[in-house]
């Protein structure tokens, strides 16, 4: 049941808090359960429960504070998701500093970068590798006086401090360092993509963090089973220097004594979600994605198989909907028991989802037409909306109406402003840009609104749909505004297609660049006995049977557009754009700039007369 929660009634609830006095309240409620679980080198099982992660907290607190860290300080973590990180996060906070995550993929320009610019004066790094980029700019990191080390090789330089040995060092007394932080100090920076220029620095406090885990429990527990968090399994596998994995990947254990499975590569996030089973599960757009195209891609090779399939899955999708809602019959619903036992529950075990009690989905835009389809087959996924600067969180509905984002969530006020802007406010707004007050200034009004920088509209029932960022917006050579979000993800429906971006910009008309899927490609070459040299993907992106089968799809997938906005013509790529790219950010967001250089030959050859 939906509760009446205002913004002041979670301010009131966390008043006289801070991070480091609730992870002591989790301990006292929740101290023996696991929280924490990870592979060894041997490949097996490893865990941690709360009680003795917070002995490690209070080691580690302690040699931070030999370290001279102490309230305001910064301490950078280069570190994969891993066991150590979670401790190491929440001593910083003990000692009322500030932990600052970058990316794992970040070179060592950037390194310089973000150091700097936040003026961290500890650096707690993964292994020599990292460590190799840090040395490369030593001299110029201004204000470094230590680098720690987790995994420290023979030959590791004698300046460089080892993990080890941190933990070797008296225990402090947690109750007395949880007095340490306020409300106000910055728990968080998170440093933006720089999709569109150098990233900023967005300081998230301990009432940004506190106030948005209060606002997101209560969501979730309004519109879901689920009472309590503690013991719900979660697959930690996005960056830690994102807001997201941030926010359910750690903060959430510490509050909720989540169990987190860490996993340190996304390359082994499928096998470990199908041997964790996780409860809670998010993803970019691009893991459903890919999830959905191995779905398909696998069933495709038995035709007789796929049309019963799809067939399964056309007299769902409606009554689906209907149960989300509410609406449907005694009849229906056994219906989709019927189907869901024979048809779709082993395909949620298949790939590990079968115990999923909340999907979600979020970063960027995800195809409507896929959330339906994991609706459908009965894994609960949603998608939510939010930025680095409202802590992850503005909207979210377990009820998913495809192609929205939810409602506000609770505490949280959302308008659209008379250009069609999304602006929000609440207690999970951040704190300001470090060092930035000009653009802290352009991105928070003098009431209070957040100005996103996404044009949406919202529905009688308070759904929000974002069309697309006001700066991506394409201006064609017509002087028609067009969401290129809209039109990719209509061509990523295209069963070949696995990534997309259009082009517009002062053109004639719209054009595409898309890159096949692997899966799908691979099952279209053998259904086609193409073998060899012939079915790689290079290849197949010049298969002019692959080409005239995407250009028959395009029609079919631009039906919804008139024709000033659909695509008319397409590129197509075999080489898959990858995360932490010139192409694209670390979440899989595309960086258009980076997308439109890298191609622009092929892009001219789009338009050539």
């Amino acid at each position: 049941m939906m509760t009446t929660v205002t913004s002041q009634d979670l301010n009131d609830r966390i008043a006289g808090q801070n991070l480091p006095k609730r992870f002591l309240r989790n301990v006292e409620r929740n101290g023996d359960i696991e929280v924490l679980n990870w592979k060894t080198s041997d490949g097996t099982w490893a865990s941690q429960t709360l009680n003795e992660m917070a002995a490690d907290v209070a080691r580690l607190t302690a040699a931070l504070k030999d370290l001279g860290v102490s309230r305001g300080d910064k301490v950078v973590m280069m570190i994969r998701n891993r066991q150590e990180f979670h401790a190491l996060d929440i001593a910083v906070l003990f000692c009322g500093a500030t932990p600052v995550s970058i990316y794992n993929s970040s070179a060592p320009d950037q390194i310089q970068y973000l150091v700097n610019d936040c003026g961290a004066s500890v650096a707690i790094l993964e292994d020599s590798g990292f460590l190799e980029r840090f040395e490369s700019v030593r001299e110029n990191l201004l204000t470094i006086k230590h680098i720690a080390l987790i995994e420290t090789p023979d030959g590791t330089p004698d300046d460089v401090l080892q993990f080890s040995d941190l933990m070797t060092f008296e225990p402090v007394d947690l109750a007395v360092e949880a007095e340490t932080a306020t409300l106000d100090d910055v728990a968080t920076i998170i440093y933006t993509s720089g999709t569109t220029g150098p990233p900023k620095g967005v300081m998230l406090s301990h009432r940004n963090v506190a106030w948005t885990l209060e606002s997101v429990g209560q969501s979730m527990r309004d519109q879901t089973d689920i009472q309590d968090f503690a013991g719900k399994r979660h697959v930690s596998y996005l960056p830690m220097a994102h807001v997201m994995e941030r926010l359910l990947g750690h903060y959430y254990m510490l509050d909720f004594a989540t169990k987190v499975f860490c996993c340190p590569e996304t390359s082994q996030m499928p096998a470990m979600v199908r041997e964790s089973k996780p409860n809670v599960f998010i993803g970019v757009p691009r893991v459903w994605e890919k999830m959905y195209a191995g779905v398909t891609a696998a069933i495709s090779a038995d035709p007789e198989k796929e049309q019963q399939f799809n067939d399964a899955i056309a007299a769902a999708t409606p009554i689906m909907e209907k149960m989300t809602r509410g609406k449907a019959t005694d009849e229906e619903v056994a219906t989709w028991n019927f189907l869901d036992e024979v048809g779709f529950k082993p395909v949620r075990g298949l790939i590990g989802l079968d115990q999923v009690e909340i999907g979600i989905s979020g970063a960027a835009p995800i195809p409507a037409e896929i959330l339906e389809w994991f609706r459908t087959i009965g894994v609960p996924l949603s998608e939510g909306y939010g930025m680095s600067e409202t802590t992850a969180v503005l909207s979210w509905s377990a009820a998913a109406k495809p192609g929205y984002v939810g409602q506000a969530a609770v505490g949280v006020e959302m308008k659209i402003a008379d250009d069609g802007e999304v602006l929000a406010r609440g207690g999970n707004m951040f704190e300001g840009y470090l060092g930035l007050p000009d653009k802290t200034a352009e991105s928070i009004d003098d009431e209070g609104w957040v100005h996103t920088g996404d044009i949406g509209i919202m529905d009688d029932e308070g759904y929000l749909k974002i069309v697309d960022r006001k700066k991506e917006l394409i201006i064609t050579a017509g002087g028609k505004n067009i969401s290129p979000a809209n039109l990719e993800a209509a061509l990523k429906m295209i069963p070949l297609v696995g990534q997309a971006c259009a082009i517009g910009e002062q053109r004639p008309f719209v054009a595409a660049l898309v890159v096949l899927d692997p899966d799908a490609s691979a099952a279209w070459a053998t259904e086609h006995s193409v073998e060899g040299n012939a079915a790689t993907m290079a290849a197949l992106a010049e298969n002019p049977e692959v080409i005239a089968e995407i250009n028959a799809d395009l029609v079919e997938a631009m039906a919804g557009f008139n024709n000033a906005e659909a695509v008319k013509k397409v590129k197509v790529l075999g080489d898959e754009w990858m995360p932490d790219t010139d192409l694209l950010t670390p979440t899989s967001k595309l960086k258009r700039r980076g997308v439109l250089a890298a191609f622009a030959d092929e892009i001219d050859s789009l338009y050539a007369k």
